[in-house]
């Protein structure tokens, strides 16, 4: 029996705990929800298991977890902590990302520009909830449903929130379809959401080219805390739209950005230990995080009819919500609920721009946050 002891007491079960088993379900809930309803798989599969390996209690005397310093899994996760993923993540975006729709019809800009009130309105509801100054900008960048600028911020001002932060973030993202089209739903007529918009206009490879450059430098003198994003965003942009890197921009948007969301989405969900996870405080950012998504997917979707009352050409205010950075979920969500009213409108492109100019959105904002919140 001495012998059984002592091997029981070597074993994960001595130290497992209620939450620990919680957060192991959570983390299986993550994976069903991504198997069978497609919920962001490419996020929630790494996540889901990352959370389950998370929560196995790490024996003393072993260097295991998230925690340990010099564990495999601390050393996968300073990607995180040091904020390294999230512009590798960018660069393969930027070469992915196509913003002719955005160049053709500049003025679909200011709906990404609009859903980003939900980043100030939550940081304001943080600050009321006690958070300091930075805990209370991390929490805000929720707002607008772009993980790794979630995770580069949270970093940078709240690195002992960092774990809440990311998986909110990321799990907002996955649920894009469940939470936006209610809200589009609400705000909008039948008659506002059978608007159909006129064809984008064709733009040029010279304007393509441009583009990248020209933006970086005005975001980056506005917002210098960005560089680092937004210089990645388009750097991969030039990659691809340059024509004469496609190797490169083709390894930034398939192997490499693959490889670093399997890295960050598996530490990430490693990091939710139930003893440092389950928190009153990591309810209140849950909260928070769905408030925030809520508030900027109503911001874009309400400034597209107050853009109408002065266009002649009338914007589809579906086409606001596209205004957060869960790009191209959200993009596809405005094209479903779309044509749900009309099977024959396409709504697809339009949607792009202001999804990719909520993803510069984001970014600026984060930059502005960091800047003016740093201690």
């Amino acid at each position: 029996m001495h012998i059984f002891n002592n091997f029981l007491s070597s074993t994960a079960f001595a130290n497992m705990t209620f939450g620990n088993a919680l957060m192991i379900a959570i983390g299986i809930i993550f994976i069903t929800l991504a198997i069978r309803k497609d919920y962001e798989p490419l996020l929630l599969v790494p996540i889901g298991f990352g959370v389950v390996v998370g929560n196995i209690p790490p024996v003393e005397g072993m260097l295991l977890s998230v925690y340990d310093q010099g564990s495999v899994l601390s050393i996968i996760y300073g990607g995180v902590s040091q904020g390294l993923f999230p512009p590798l993540i960018f660069l393969g975006i930027g070469a992915m990302t196509d913003f002719s729709t955005m160049l053709s019809n500049p003025k679909l800009v200011l709906l990404g520009a609009a859903a980003q009130i939900g980043i100030f309105l939550t940081l304001l509801g943080a600050l009321y909830l006690g958070f300091d100054p930075a805990e209370a900008g991390a929490i805000g960048i929720i707002g607008g449903a772009d993980g790794p600028t979630a995770i580069f911020l949270s970093a940078k001002l709240a690195p002992h929130l960092l774990g809440s932060i990311a998986i909110a973030a990321y799990s907002y993202m996955a649920l894009v379809p469940v939470i936006q089209p209610p809200i589009m739903k609400l705000l909008t007529t039948k008659e506002e959401r059978l608007i159909r918009m006129k064809a984008p206009r064709h733009v040029s490879q010279r304007e393509k080219i441009i583009f990248p450059i020209a933006a970086f430098l005005i975001a980056a003198l506005i917002a210098p805390g960005a560089i680092v994003l937004i210089g990645m965003l388009f750097f991969g942009n030039l990659l691809k739209e340059s024509c004469v890197t496609e190797r490169l921009a083709n390894t930034a948007r398939n192997a490499m950005i693959d490889i670093v969301t399997i890295l960050l989405g598996f530490s990430v969900g490693a990091s939710t230990q139930a003893q440092t996870f389950l928190t009153p405080q990591a309810l209140l950012i849950f909260g928070l995080g769905a408030l925030s998504f809520s508030v900027a997917t109503a911001g874009g979707v309400i400034f597209a009819k107050f853009m109408n009352l002065f266009l002649k050409d009338k914007i589809n205010p579906l086409v606001g919500a596209a205004g957060v950075s869960a790009v191209p979920d959200s993009a596809r969500v405005v094209q479903m609920v779309g044509q749900q009213e009309d099977p024959h409108n396409f709504l697809l492109m339009h949607a792009m721009a202001p999804n990719v100019a909520g993803v510069l959105g984001s970014a600026i904002a984060a930059g502005v946050l960091w800047s003016v919140l740093v201690v």
